[in-house]
Formats: C-alpha cells, structure tokens, sequence
C-alpha cells in the first residue's frame, strides 16, 4: 500500500472510530444535505481543508436507492509549493444499512497520480478494485463510508482503555486499524467547545511519524457524532485537523456554554 500521508492526515477523520462488526443503532444520524469542513494545521499555519457533502443519488444499485458521499481534500497556501494535493472521494452507500456499493478516488499528490474504482459485491463477499478482486467477510468499508458507519455505532458498552477493530478497503486489500477508547473530554475547535468521546487509533513509525507518536482523536458527545478535532505527532511538529464548518446537520450543535 502506497504511503500517502497528507492525504492520510487529510481524512484522519474519516474511517479511525468503532469496531468491526459493532452494532449500528436503529436512527441514522445523519441526512442529506449534510456538508461539513475540516482545516489542517501545522504549527499556526493551514496547510489544507477537507470538505465532505452527503446528498441524495439518483443512481441506484441493484434497483435499491443510495446516498452519495463526496469528499474533496486539498492543500492550501505554500504547501502547494511544498507538496501540491488535489483528491477526490465519492461512496454510494446504502441509506439503511450504511454499507457501501461503489467507491471510487482520483489523487493527485506531488507528482503521483493514482484513481481507483471499487465495487463491492455482497452477494459473492468480493470486492473488485483496479488492482485485482479481493474476497471479504463481514463489514468492510472504504474510507468515506467507515467514516458515516462509525458515527452510527451503539457506544453505550465502551469503556475506557477498550480496543476496538476497524475493517477498510484500501487499494491493494482489506486492512484492520485498531483504536482504544480513552474516556470523555471537553475540546475546542473551531465551531466553539464540545463534549466530546476521546480515542486514539494506532500509527505505523515511519518516515512522518515517530516511533512513539500518538494520534488523537475527539467526537462530539452527541447525537451528530462528528470528529471536531485529531492531533497527530510528527517526526517534526505535530498536525491538528480542526471542524470549521458543519451545516444540514440532522441534529443541532451544542457547544458547550461559558
């Protein structure tokens, strides 16, 4: 698997939550029309945003209705100089279950190209991408789908120090993060203060991240379930992705009053 990191750091905030083959609760949380946006900073500079739209498809599969995810991340300022990032993401879930049917990418980052395209057929448990066909078992999800299937997970079990299991599609085959749950925690973003539920996934060492660097990330205590804020430690600094924007939300925000 190709090591994009800025991508990676773009969309921490996507497929890093809830276990495997947790339970999904009856409501969904979310609805169409929902757009929320997300800056990247390193140190006192933006270094890029994500911005990710859930709407209503007209394309259905196999004769069923779907939700379409898009998801656009792109560096900004002099870290198109640095290090140029123009990626799309899009998934087509189902409204019910949250399991996707199709996913598809186009990256540009540097100058390394890379699209991708991945059906995922739950009849057979194949999933087909460009890079071959890879049997599955379970939940699996691509990014943007794990990201709208862990904000619908039952959560009332978790207890801290508990270690959770993620299955996603990434290019060349299924992959398992693990996570564990650190407890409750007010933070700040950029939309005000949050009561939020902690959790930190595992980092592989390598050339951006230290042997003991640590990822964390905060979810908002609430029925929205939306990231707000990940910090990650790098070999040199450390990033911050911060919620900026959130409109369409299913449910209201509520910031914590001061």
């Amino acid at each position: 698997m190709k090591k994009y990191y800025l991508a990676f750091l773009l969309l921490i905030c996507l497929p890093r939550v809830y276990g495997q083959e947790a339970s999904k609760t009856d409501a969904v949380v979310f609805q169409a029309g929902e757009q929320i946006t997300y800056k990247l900073r390193y140190g006192i500079f933006t270094a890029a945003e994500a911005i990710i739209k859930t709407e209503n498809s007209t394309q259905k599969f196999d004769g069923k209705p779907a939700l379409r995810i898009h998801a656009i991340a792109n560096t900004a300022g002099t870290f198109n100089l640095l290090f140029k990032v123009r990626n799309q993401y899009q998934t087509f879930i189902n409204p019910t279950t949250l399991l996707p049917y199709y996913y598809s990418e186009e990256r540009k980052e540097g100058g390394y190209k890379h699209n991708d395209k991945v059906i995922f057929d739950r009849d057979k448990n194949i999933i087909t991408a460009n890079s071959g066909t890879y049997p599955f078992t379970g939940n699996v999800f691509d990014f943007l789908s794990a990201y709208y299937f862990a904000r619908n997970v039952d959560i009332s079990g978790l207890r801290i120090n508990d270690k959770l299991d993620l299955r996603y599609f990434l290019e060349d085959g299924v992959h398992t993060l693990t996570i564990t749950y650190l407890g409750k925690e007010q933070i700040k973003c950029g939309l005000g203060t949050f009561n939020c539920l902690k959790f930190s996934p595992t980092i592989i060492p390598g050339r951006i991240f230290r042997k003991n660097s640590k990822l964390y990330l905060w979810i908002t205590d609430d029925k929205n379930r939306i990231p707000v804020k990940a910090h990650v430690e790098l070999v040199v600094g450390s990033l911050v992705m911060d919620l900026t924007q959130a409109s369409g939300l299913k449910y209201a925000l509520n910031p914590v009053k001061k």
